[in-house]
């Protein structure tokens, strides 16, 4: 008989009612039918996050001045729309109104706050998230996507994720914990009490299955583990790798799953938002998570909403939040939506990611994004996974390391020049090295001069 994944544990939070309570029986439901919401027609999947996007918009109204005075300021009279498209008339929510300030669009009691996330703050003063308890342990924990994770309670999973300020840590750990019953080896990325030895021990130790990591972070585990004598795929027995935190090309996954000897799919989300997106195991793109976010894209320079097909900036709107929801917001990330045709059977819309905006390279007239020069750099075999793009009045220099090769440095450097001019008609310098430094943060793949 085939294994079921069901929710391991379920919450209750005392005392507790929210605008979000009508869908536990919307959820229920599904669960009776043996349903999921990734494989509901996409009609009745556009009714729920119409429910969800009203119901919202009513907390918000109702709870948050912030929200109310944009809403009040763009003609509602009252929180409600009457078709998915009419949410284009809803005001965009931008960050940098929201950096430094932990209550502007917080929408219950402070002493309702079970935790606070923050982002890193990289591009200015950080952004807080405020979550409920039950947003959590409950709501967050209510869409099922049983095609799109197959772990279960016979699995251990490693997270090799920050578990400070941020969310991707802790909420892997709800989710593998809660949702699948899985062991969970908490590694976090390299602090003092979990070096890349113990993490590496670790992981052989129990037999990790699952490993959820940044992609620089697992090229780093790979590398040292040969380094302390351990062989992966045999000590370490690992079915999946689940990528996210920063992003990477398709050739970058694949050479992560050769090296590994296991699948790695991608999975995107924010500290802001939550999941947005994961990928099946076609990597055909990223399944929307339509039961936690509705997903938009917009022309960045004039804020129309795009059409499928049509790459633009990526806008998030929360489903199932109370503490702090977010309301069209601006993620800042590039991509575009097809229908999903995808033969898994997932409903769901199929994102394709195309970077960040502000990371877009201008490299002659033209303009690139580094996760599509990496893909070609990738195609190389001789070339390692560490590696950076160096732009200097539209001029691109490529420093790049040796991997498992017999070629010179002048050879690599001119199969690389030749392999790019060919690949993308890109003409570049390219400065053979083997001392890039590894990194435990987000790596720093671009360099701007």
């Amino acid at each position: 008989m085939e294994k079921t994944q069901t929710h391991k544990m379920t919450v209750s939070v005392d005392r507790h009612s929210s605008h979000l309570e009508q869908f536990k029986d919307f959820y229920k439901e599904l669960d009776d039918q043996g349903q999921t919401i990734e494989k509901l027609p996409h009609e009745e999947i556009e009714v729920y996050q119409l429910r969800a996007i009203n119901a919202t918009l009513r907390h918000v109204w109702n709870h948050n001045e912030y929200y109310h005075s944009k809403l009040a300021e763009a003609g509602f009279t009252e929180p409600k729309i009457d078709s998915l498209e009419q949410l284009a008339s809803v005001p965009m929510l931008e960050k940098d109104p929201l950096r430094g300030d932990k209550e502007k669009i917080l929408c219950v009691n402070p002493k309702e706050i079970g935790q606070v996330h923050l982002t890193s703050g990289t591009s200015g003063k950080p952004i807080y998230t405020a979550y409920t308890l039950a947003d959590q342990y409950v709501y967050d924990l209510l869409p099922k996507y049983l095609e799109l994770f197959k772990e279960a309670d016979d699995d251990v999973a490693a997270i090799a994720l920050p578990y400070e300020f941020a969310l991707p840590g802790l909420g892997f750990q709800r989710l593998f914990q809660f949702a699948f019953g899985t062991a969970v080896l908490s590694l976090g990325k390299g602090g003092y009490m979990a070096p890349v030895d113990k993490s590496l021990e670790l992981m052989k130790e129990y037999q990790a299955t699952v490993l959820t990591t940044t992609p620089s972070y697992a090229a780093l585990l790979a590398e040292e583990s040969e380094n302390y004598g351990i062989k992966i795929g045999e000590d370490i027995p690992l079915k999946k790798i689940w990528l996210t935190g920063e992003g990477c090309s398709p050739a970058f996954r694949e050479r992560l799953e050769k090296w590994w000897g296991c699948e790695v799919s991608f999975f995107y989300g924010s500290t802001e938002c939550g999941v947005i997106g994961v990928e099946c195991s076609n990597h055909q793109g990223y399944h929307v998570m339509e039961g936690h976010v509705k997903v938009e894209i917009i022309d960045p320079d004039t804020g129309e909403v795009l059409p499928y097909g049509r790459t633009g900036e990526i806008v998030v709107t929360t489903l199932l939040r109370e503490g702090m929801p977010m309301v069209r917001y601006r993620t800042g990330d590039l991509g575009k939506l097809q229908p999903s045709q995808c033969d898994c059977g997932t409903k769901m819309d199929v994102l394709q990611l195309r970077g960040r905006i502000e990371h877009m390279l201008r490299i002659g007239k033209e303009d690139y994004s580094p996760f599509m020069i990496e893909h070609f750099l990738m195609e190389i075999p001789d070339v390692g996974l560490w590696y950076h793009f160096k732009l200097n009045e539209g001029m691109l220099t490529i420093e790049a390391e040796k991997f498992r090769t017999n070629l010179s440095d002048e050879q690599l450097a001119k199969k690389i020049q030749k392999h790019m001019a060919d690949r993308i008609g890109i003409d570049c310098e390219v400065v053979i090295r083997d001392d890039i430094p590894r990194t435990f943060g987000k790596a720093t793949r671009v360099i701007i001069n």
